[in-house]
């Protein structure tokens, strides 16, 4: 199972949201980049770029972070947060993303997302299921909307979609366990699919606890900025997957 680190983005600084509440945000960071650095001197390899002002605004707000960052480490990032349009896409491919990850607009658009996905290739996007009761949110966890978790799989699965990333948001900067049960009911019911999971990773427990029901991946926020868990203890947890 491999492990992704985290950093969200909003003014340019490095910050954790509780339950995807804006007015609970702590800042951790002032350069994102000297973070970036930090993870991939300890093996890490995987980057969770988020743009939460972007997310918020409903176009891409730190395209410079995204740039500053493939430029000067060899991170594989996934880059979420305002993507909008095929151009969007493209940039952000083009200044070194690995990966587009997609919420909203997989929700709101599947037709033209699936027209990115034609072009650009599944290979090159992860799409979002962002949960709060069973329901998902959209919009930074703004906006609720009528579509359950199993709904988005079943569409995009046929798309030749195999990364699909799933955050409970009540579990989310609250460092009290991820949502096992759930990304396990996901994996029995879609067994082909990479599961990354995000949100309640507090300890290397968590951590044993996904990659023994079968998670692709796991983002890793709060804990690590709140040293609960040390970049030293998640390279050992690499070196051992």
């Amino acid at each position: 199972m491999t492990i992704i680190p985290a950093i969200d983005i909003i003014n340019g600084k490095c910050v954790r949201l509780s339950q995807g509440d804006y007015a609970s945000k702590t800042e951790y960071a002032d350069d994102p980049l000297a973070i970036a650095k930090q993870f991939a001197a300890y093996g890490l390899d995987r980057l969770h770029l988020v743009d939460l002002d972007g997310a918020k605004a409903s176009r891409v707000m730190n395209w410079d972070t995204l740039e500053i960052i493939a430029k000067e480490t060899n991170l594989s990032i996934d880059f979420s947060g305002g993507i909008k349009s095929r151009e969007d896409v493209d940039k952000a491919l083009k200044l070194g993303a690995a990966f587009v990850s997609i919420g909203s607009m997989a929700v709101k658009q599947p037709e033209l997302v699936k027209e990115w996905i034609d072009e650009f290739g599944p290979d090159k996007f992860i799409i979002g299921a962002d949960i709060k009761n069973s329901i998902i949110m959209i919009h930074g966890w703004l906006t609720e909307t009528e579509m359950r978790w199993k709904d988005l799989l079943e569409r995009y699965i046929p798309w030749g979609i195999e990364r699909f990333f799933c955050t409970d948001i009540s579990k989310d900067g609250l460092l009290q366990g991820p949502a096992v049960e759930l990304y396990h009911e996901m994996l029995k019911t879609f067994p082909t699919i990479k599961l990354i999971a995000s949100g309640g990773v507090s300890r290397l427990n968590d951590l044993e606890e996904l990659k023994s029901i079968g998670c692709d991946a796991a983002i890793v926020g709060k804990a690590i900025y709140e040293k609960q868990i040390s970049l030293s203890e998640l390279k050992l947890f690499n070196s051992g997957c």
